[in-house]
């Protein structure tokens, strides 16, 4: 009789019974049962074998420092979230939710590679047909395009040896398998030690590897934590799949800045860059209405300009607080520091906050908007045209600055924007053409500046 073993989905630590709780990452519910592999498995240390050959020991002063040199993929937006281009030796892996458009932004950007440099597909769960039917649809000559149909790692290696591509996608992880361990593919055991010799190949062969993943219906990538770990560059797909807009995100980048986006829109021709993302994140209102603000985020280097919008309405003896692209607690918070140091009373009030266009903001200086908004909403009076505001609110009801300022404003008057409420540390030292500055230190300031404005 085999022997199974329970696995956990996020640290891949092994048990011999099942627990509620995974006594290693402490993560609960996360252990799935998988068939014991044998004491000599061939791929059982694969994972810490995944770098490139060893180097000698040297000082860090003596290493000579290049810039990297980069492949752009054809696609701005991608470029922008990968640092400038591909990498040659890197290891991406794409997650995001089925249907979300992640096979077809690859496709487009390995038939525009294809032009300079050799390149592989690797589809584990279309057949070639299936993938031919998508380029002819999407207007892809696709002359130079090299397609595989195939799920077990090993003739996958194969293939890659004797193609010798500079890009390789691997569409996608779950689907691949090794016949050197018994359990099914998509396991935790098949996705760790497949993802572990795809990126092995690509640190000894100098092959890009783009992987895609899965992603749970918690929205993480499937299978264990460590395979982020394991590559150099974790993107995300996000977007509603009833909307024409997505955005590509980087939480992990070897090569360039973190949290950078891309904004694409959903075409019948495939995905198209969006060169000014603000236009997506601002309700088009014919007149100003209450509970509006336009705040000015920061994604990694990009300032973006984003509608806030909020409405306050009686709620009884138990009044709910909703937010929708910002953080609940965050939201709590802040309407307990507009009580206190503002005067202003939300108890009795349901609150719902929402982000325009579906963007997800986890940056404090998102604060002041919501609270402007929150205010123009309660009271009912609409903040001036080309108004926006930023900045963080302390539990002092302070307003704290918020990091590159001045971009955030010159991304403001460039897109026709003439009022602005920022931190005091935020005031620009120059005036900005066609842009009213109001400094303010507290909260209370703020909320008399937009009372001198309306």
């Amino acid at each position: 009789m085999a022997k199974t073993v329970y696995t956990c989905r996020e640290c891949g630590g092994t048990h011999a019974r099942w627990l509620g709780q995974c006594p290693h990452c402490k993560a609960w519910n996360t252990l799935e049962e998988t068939l014991a592999e044998p004491a000599g498995a061939a791929t059982r240390n694969t994972r810490f074998q995944a770098l490139a050959r060893s180097q000698p020991v040297a000082t860090l002063s003596e290493i000579a420092a290049a810039d990297i040199a980069r492949t752009p993929t054809g696609q701005d937006e991608l470029d922008r979230v990968l640092g400038g281009g591909i990498v040659e030796g890197a290891v991406v892996l794409i997650g995001g939710d089925p249907g979300i458009g992640k096979s077809t932004l690859l496709l487009q950007a390995v038939d525009a590679l294809s032009a300079q440099m050799n390149v592989l597909y690797v589809t584990g769960e279309e057949s070639g047909a299936q993938i031919a039917l998508r380029a002819r649809r999407l207007g892809l000559a696709g002359r130079k395009v090299r397609v595989l149909a195939e799920i077990q790692l090993e003739k996958i290696v194969a293939a890659i040896e004797a193609e010798a591509p500079d890009f390789c996608v691997i569409d996608s992880i779950q689907t691949v398998y090794s016949e050197q361990l018994t359990s099914a593919p998509g396991s935790v055991a098949q996705v760790r030690e497949c993802a572990a010799q795809l990126t092995r190949l690509a640190k000894t062969r100098g092959c890009a590897v783009v992987l895609v993943g899965h992603v749970t219906k918690e929205g993480a990538l499937a299978g264990p934590r460590v395979l982020e770990h394991i590559v150099d560059t974790v993107l995300y797909f996000e977007g509603d799949t009833h909307s024409s807009f997505r955005l590509v995100r980087a939480i992990k980048n070897r090569f360039g800045a973190v949290n950078e986006i891309g904004v694409f829109a959903m075409t019948e021709r495939g995905l198209k860059g969006v060169s000014n993302p603000s236009a997506i994140f601002l309700s088009t209102h014919g007149e100003p209405v209450p509970g509006s603000c336009v705040l000015v985020t920061l994604e990694g280097t990009r300032p973006l300009l984003v509608e806030i919008q909020a409405l306050v309405d009686s709620g009884g003896p138990s009044p709910r607080r909703l937010s929708v692209g910002l953080d609940r607690d965050r939201l709590a918070m802040l309407l307990a520091v507009l009580h206190r140091h503002a005067g202003v009373s939300c108890m009795d009030q349901d609150v719902f906050v929402n982000a325009v266009g579906g963007v997800r903001i986890a940056e404090p200086a998102a604060d002041l908007a919501v609270l402007l908004a929150i205010h123009g909403s309660l009271r009912g009076r609409a903040l001036p045209r080309g108004f926006i505001a930023y900045g963080e609110v302390g539990l002092a009801g302070e307003v704290r600055p918020a990091p590159r300022g001045q971009e955030r404003l010159r991304e403001a008057a460039k897109l026709g924007f003439s009022v602005a409420v920022v931190p005091r540390a935020n005031a620009p030292k120059k005036p900005i053409e066609g842009l009213t500055v109001h400094a303010v230190d507290r909260i209370e300031e703020a909320i008399e500046a937009v009372r001198g404005l309306a």
